[in-house]
């Protein structure tokens, strides 16, 4: 968790904005996603989000679903994906956060999930479908461990969304629209007034990250302004649906994320 942490301190000494990018872990296989994890770092990601597939995602657009999709029948697990990012770690610290829903973690065994996923050098969970009032135990679990990672959405009322900066740790993930992941032509009109407010509420206490529905340098721009991190998933994931880690997915991958972080330090 300690990555994590440090990676903000030093983005903020440095005047400078995160960048947070997610894949797929397992798409289009599990011995890929060391390569682009590789290629994302390169690129300028600050921090990598590895989303675990699961055959409902609830959360998740047609983009990210296709991905779980391959990824599943690529022969993708929890246990694999803990692997991997063990061999990660032997050339990266860059700081990894698992992306998953609720039921691969509980099947894994929530303690044994945090050991192992301590273990292998994970520094956070997000779980998108895990409400506040039943996360208690995968926090007291994850303690100093891990960071468990809280969600908030438009919808989230104040009161409720003080409890949840509370509780959590890492950064908060605002979710910057009512609906599920994809990239968008256009994003909300009122996203900078909810980010006001929202960043009231957060500030000494979490970064304020936000994702869902950012794909173009320029979204990533207007949103950092009024945020601490900006999270792109879909537009990436694209790439890797269309390439794979072949060399020129490799190369359209790393310079899709150097484009949003030459926006973000512009």
């Amino acid at each position: 968790m300690k990555r994590i942490e440090n990676c903000y301190e030093n983005l903020r000494k440095s005047g400078r904005k995160a960048l947070i990018t997610f894949i797929t872990a397992g798409d289009p296989g599990l011995e890929a996603t060391p390569k682009l994890v590789a290629e994302l770092e390169a690129g300028g990601a600050d921090i990598i989000e590895l989303g675990v597939p699961f055959s409902d995602p609830l959360a998740d657009g047609p983009t990210i679903q296709l991905a779980s999709n391959r990824a599943l029948a690529a022969g993708t697990t929890l246990s694999g994906i803990l692997e991997t990012v063990a061999r990660i770690r032997e050339n990266s610290q860059v700081p990894l956060v698992l992306m998953s829903y609720y039921n691969p973690l509980y099947r894994y065994g929530l303690e044994r999930l945090v050991a192992d996923a301590e273990a292998c050098g994970v520094d956070g969970l997000i779980v998108p479908d895990l409400p506040l009032e039943e996360a208690a135990g995968l926090r007291r679990l994850a303690a100093s461990r891990l960071a468990v990672i809280p969600l908030a959405a438009p919808t989230t009322p104040p009161e409720r969304l003080e409890k949840i900066v509370a509780a959590g740790r890492g950064f908060l993930y605002y979710v910057s629209v009512t609906g599920i992941t994809g990239a968008r032509t256009e994003l909300p009109a009122d996203l900078a007034a909810a980010l006001e407010r929202v960043g009231k509420i957060v500030a000494g206490c979490l970064p304020l990250a936000v994702g869902f529905g950012i794909s173009t340098p320029e979204q990533a721009k207007a949103v950092a302004a009024r945020a601490d991190a900006v999270i792109v998933g879909s537009a990436l994931v694209k790439i890797v649906a269309r390439y794979g880690a072949s060399r020129s997915g490799c190369l359209e991958l790393r310079n899709k994320v150097a484009e949003l972080r030459k926006a973000l330090d512009g």
